[in-house]
């Protein structure tokens, strides 16, 4: 009985498929490669043109995953990763492959959906808007402080303890395990400095860095906010509320840091690391910073929600009013509107913008931002989308000659989508973080639409994230079924 126990419980032997070629990307900074008889492994840290041999560890629902064995060939689009943290600490997972192919490959990311899943025809799909700064590109960066430093494999099979106090970012597939960061590529200015005095001051004061497994300690995270104005807010998250340690620290990082306009420190006693229902304290300074794109101001607090790529933002509202095609005489709805973000950039092209929001807070930082810069022709609604969104709702406010919507990366409800066929706004301006959802609305919305105009926006160099616009028109009647 013992031998067949053991029998039934032996794990069968991976599989080695040999000379797999990497064809192109897949999901979440994967990639896919075929063999030549035909199988699909779907692989981190190789590069499209890569031909490996594959170790395959597991297959659920027929799509395998593995590992590399062994490199049989490199891709000509490879190139040296700039950051010694490249491949660690789960961030700028294509780092290893040239900018130009980045466009490349997140050009034929958002062709693939439109093909595969909205089966929809674009009328003119634009080349894709890359960005001018690949590093230092983001306003927005957050550090987790950890008792448990992440090992490498190698450090693994030593007797190095992960016992040390390190501020980083999580480790792929952990929750517990921290990357200490030394330099970080991601946001400029002060950021990194800031993140190393933090640190280094936080050990000298005796403050015990997160044990998450655990939920004990006094420090959290660190989150670091910067703008084209010249602002920089810093707002530390403890768990533990020591009041002299904590005004010591930062005290010690204002003195350090005079540059700094908004200090901000929250208390978050919780198991997770969530800010949104815990009180943010301003310390000195503003409790806001300001950021700026084009000639339209906005107020960013510590729990904003804001474009995390500011010159890139541009490029995408750009984009978004140019579709929109705006005389000045439209009466524009702007869904899931976040901060007012778009529905203020465009309201000098527009009769109206009516923006709906779920999150309140948000709209509390739209209806600032509107009367920041003057705007008296925008108002805002707080409210699922598919609950605000109504015929009544339209009534009050009169039906959309544009409609812009960007949704989360889960795309639109069905309600949503099915009002907006009623609606029948002459143009939609769609913005999407998520090319699979976006494809899979708009071949529900071809039923009445077109899509005439497609752009892709670059938003985060070395990732696999892209940011797709399409402008879909109104068919004409005689094509649009009843």
């Amino acid at each position: 009985m013992r031998a067949k126990m053991n029998l039934m419980g032996r794990r069968k032997k991976p599989k080695l498929i040999e000379n797999l070629r990497i064809v192109g990307p897949a999901d979440k900074g994967k990639c896919v490669g075929k063999s030549e008889d035909g199988q699909v492994v779907f692989l981190e840290k190789v590069a499209p043109g890569d031909i490996v041999d594959v170790m395959v560890l597991r297959k659920r629902k027929g799509v395998m995953q593995g590992v590399v064995k062994e490199y049989k060939s490199l891709s000509s689009d490879r190139i040296e990763p700039f950051c010694k943290h490249f491949g660690v600490c789960g961030g700028c997972k294509w780092q290893h492959i040239s900018y130009p192919a980045q466009l490349r490959h997140k050009t034929d990311i958002v062709n693939n959906a439109m093909k595969r899943i909205a089966k929809v025809d674009v009328g003119e799909f634009l080349p894709i808007i890359g960005a001018d700064e690949t590093t230092y590109y983001r306003n927005k960066l957050e550090y987790s402080f950890s008792n448990k430093r992440w090992l490498s494999p190698e450090e693994l099979n030593t007797e190095i303890s992960n016992e040390m106090e390190v501020l980083g970012f999580h480790a792929p597939g952990t929750f517990d395990k921290i990357v200490e960061i030394e330099h970080c590529y991601l946001q400029g200015g002060l950021s990194n400095e800031i993140r190393d005095f933090v640190r280094g001051k936080a050990k000298e004061l005796g403050l015990a860095f997160m044990d998450i497994k655990k939920v004990e300690g006094d420090l959290r995270n660190i989150i670091i906010r910067t703008s084209v104005t010249g602002e920089l807010m810093v707002v530390i998250s403890f768990f533990r509320d020591d009041k002299t340690k904590r005004d010591e620290l930062l005290d010690a990082l204002m003195k350090r840091f005079p540059a700094i306009t908004s200090l901000n420190y929250a208390i978050n006693p919780k198991r997770n690391d969530t800010l949104y229902d815990i009180d943010i304290m301003k310390y000195q300074g503003k409790s806001f910073i300001e950021e700026k794109l084009g000639d339209v101001r906005y107020r960013i607090g510590p729990k904003s929600f804001f474009q995390t790529n500011t010159q890139q933002a541009v490029r995408l509202f750009d984009t978004v009013v140019n579709f929109a095609g705006l005389s000045g005489e439209e009466n524009v709805y702007d869904l899931y509107t976040g901060a007012g973000s778009i529905a203020c950039y465009l309201s000098g092209y527009c009769k109206q913008v009516v923006g709906i929001e779920e999150v309140a807070p948000a709209i509390e930082d739209a209806r600032v931002n509107a009367d920041l810069n003057g705007i008296d022709n925008a108002v805002f609604h707080v409210g699922d989308v598919k609950d605000i969104l109504t015929d009544e709702f339209a009534d009050k406010h009169g039906k959309p000659d544009v409609l812009i919507t960007d949704p989360p990366r889960a795309g639109m409800h069905a309600k949503v989508v099915e009002m907006l066929l009623k609606l029948e706004a002459p143009k939609i301006v769609y913005v999407s973080c998520n090319p699979g959802t976006q494809a899979r609305d708009l071949g529900l919305l071809s039923e009445k639409y077109e899509v005439t105009k497609m752009q892709p926006v670059d938003m985060f160099p070395h990732t696999y994230h892209i940011e797709n616009v399409a402008l879909l028109e109104l068919k004409d009647g005689k094509d649009v079924e009843s």
